[in-house]
């Protein structure tokens, strides 16, 4: 997707919603773990109730990759129920981060064979971890910038370069590498201040936002830190939206959380 095309959904939908597919097994209603794919079939069931609210869907590797086969296969078929739904912007959250011809296959895996628009990616290697991906039209590298985990303060916020932070420097220097149709970052919602410091650090790139919903992330300080005349922002809810209710409740209450967040993405929207 690119960005023209993504700026356009986002307009059309009112919305700067990503709903995280962190799908377990154990924690789905009953009558989905009695079916014989559970985690694909409550996967469909979200992106069902969810993706005329929603602009993107965020698929973590971790959480199909632990089931084997299967999962790589629950992974697919999601992929593949989002793409028949219509349009979406689909990101593969696998944190990958190599050099050379591992990142050129990484590549290949992701976009050409899963067919994902984006995959996040982490820096720490530099510039020939990231290039292999860039490029594409209408593919993204997501690079990890200034992350909403309380780890985040063991390197990211570490003083550097004069009293900068690591991760502005890190952004700083990956904004050079990639356009912005073709590069966006991670920033975290769980420190509005600093994404709004993200926001003057990177002021054309799209920014992937976790940490609303679960973590806790304000999405109105989110909006007021990081919206742009584009948008700018794809704000992700995973556990907020998946296990919003329980029984025969699940699926009524995903619907009405992500129209809660849609709700609020779309007056900030007419309010810019």
């Amino acid at each position: 997707m690119t960005r023209a095309e993504l700026v356009d959904l986002i307009h059309q939908r009112q919305s700067l919603l990503c709903v995280g597919l962190d799908t377990e097994e154990h924690l789905l209603p009953d009558h989905f773990r009695a079916e014989s794919h559970p985690v694909r079939a409550f996967n469909e069931a979200i992106v069902e109730v969810t993706h005329h609210l929603a602009v993107a869907y965020k698929l973590n590797l971790a959480f199909y990759e632990a089931l084997g086969d299967q999962g790589w296969l629950d992974l697919e078929a999601t992929i593949a129920y989002i793409r028949s739904t219509g349009p979406s912007f689909i990101i593969a959250d696998a944190k990958r981060g190599d050099i050379g011809n591992t990142a050129r296959k990484y590549a290949e895996a992701f976009f050409d064979r899963l067919d994902v628009d984006a995959i996040t990616l982490s820096p720490y290697m530099g510039r020939d971890s990231i290039t292999p991906f860039l490029g594409r039209s209408g593919r993204w590298a997501v690079v990890l910038g200034i992350t909403s985990n309380p780890g985040a303060e063991d390197f990211q916020l570490l003083p550097v370069d004069g009293g900068r932070p690591l991760w502005s420097t890190v952004m700083a220097r990956c904004a050079t590498w990639g356009r912005a149709d073709e590069l966006m970052f991670v920033v975290g919602a769980t420190r509005p201040e600093v994404l709004a410091e993200a926001r003057r650090t990177a002021p054309d790139h799209f920014f992937l936002v976790p940490g609303v919903g679960a973590q806790g992330g304000d999405l109105d300080a989110v909006l007021r830190a990081g919206l742009t005349a584009e948008g700018g922002l794809l704000i992700n809810s995973s556990r907020g939206i998946l296990y919003a209710g329980e029984g025969a409740e699940a699926l009524p209450a995903a619907r009405r959380e992500a129209a809660r967040l849609q709700q609020v993405m779309a007056q900030a929207l007419s309010a810019r």
